[in-house]
């Protein structure tokens, strides 16, 4: 009886990691399909004139995307500027003070700005900035986008600084350094690889973003280096070019997705060797 019912338990179990490999699997394909879908689409529009160059006007053949992907650097980087610090000292305060009450609503006013959805923070962008400065630039863009970057970076930062043990604190203001000292010297270089992966995966998340830059941003199809003028990006291209009636425009706009593919696949992809590393040190 004994024999018949171990059996039976490693017959069940062998099931069940079938059928989970089984699922797992097939939550795989879809990604399959679109990657293979858009490469095959799009790989044989890029070259050297597609990135360097200019869209042309309707009618024309040729051009490039040389416009958005300056646009988009330009608006992520400034993106950046202005989430990352902010982020990272959000982070450091709710990881020092968890349990205040200050911190308890910093901490649900991070969870919720992360589910507000992105076409909302592009119209209160709008109001915010674009009406008042009297037109689209790529600045208001960039704060946009800062905001949607913020939870990411708040939460990964304080995550971080959470798992590292307060030994490494207690260390440093036995030899009496000052809080700033012990945070920016010690503290955080430490956990610099956790808070760097957090940083690229908000980088990674808003590189998609179009609703945004369509009440902010709202594309130029010249190149500009100006931030305080409409400017392009690299998924208001996309949107434009691949609702357009022009094949030409369509063509465009599947190089532009194959490009936009690649660079969200190495930012995961450098993401997770980041995060692997900081494992390891833990």
């Amino acid at each position: 009886m004994d024999g018949k019912n171990i059996k039976y338990r490693i017959g069940k179990s062998y099931v069940a990691q079938i059928v989970t490999t089984i699922f797992a699997f097939a939550c795989v394909i879809p990604l399959l399909f679109i990657l293979g879908f858009i490469i095959k689409a799009g790989i044989t529009k890029i070259n050297w004139h597609f990135l360097v160059s200019i869209p042309k006007p309707v009618g024309e053949s040729g051009g490039g995307i040389v416009n958005a992907l300056v646009g988009s650097i330009l608006i992520i980087f400034c993106a950046s500027l202005i989430a990352i610090p902010i982020g990272i000292l959000a982070g450091i305060y709710l990881s020092e003070n968890g349990k205040t009450r200050l911190a308890y609503w910093c901490r649900l006013c991070v969870d919720i700005l992360q589910g507000v959805p992105s076409i909302v923070i592009g119209i209160i962008a709008y109001f915010w900035l674009v009406k008042p400065l009297g037109g689209f630039s790529a600045l208001s863009g960039s704060v946009a986008l800062a905001i949607m970057m913020l939870p990411i970076v708040i939460r990964s930062t304080e995550e971080t600084l959470k798992l590292l043990p307060s030994s490494l604190q207690e260390a440093a203001f036995a030899l009496g350094m000052p809080f700033h000292r012990v945070m920016f010297k010690v503290v955080v270089p430490v956990g610099i690889s956790g808070i760097l992966s957090g940083v690229m995966l908000a980088i990674a998340r808003i590189t998609g973003e179009t609703a945004p830059l369509l009440f902010t941003a709202f594309g130029n199809p010249y190149l500009s280096f100006n931030i305080t003028k409409p400017m392009q990006s690299l998924p208001h291209l996309i949107y434009d070019y691949a609702t357009s009636p022009y094949d030409d425009w369509k063509n465009l706009a599947w190089g532009a997705s194959v490009i936009l593919l690649l660079w969200v696949l190495l930012l995961n992809i450098f993401t997770k060797l980041i995060t692997r590393k900081w494992k390891v040190q833990l």
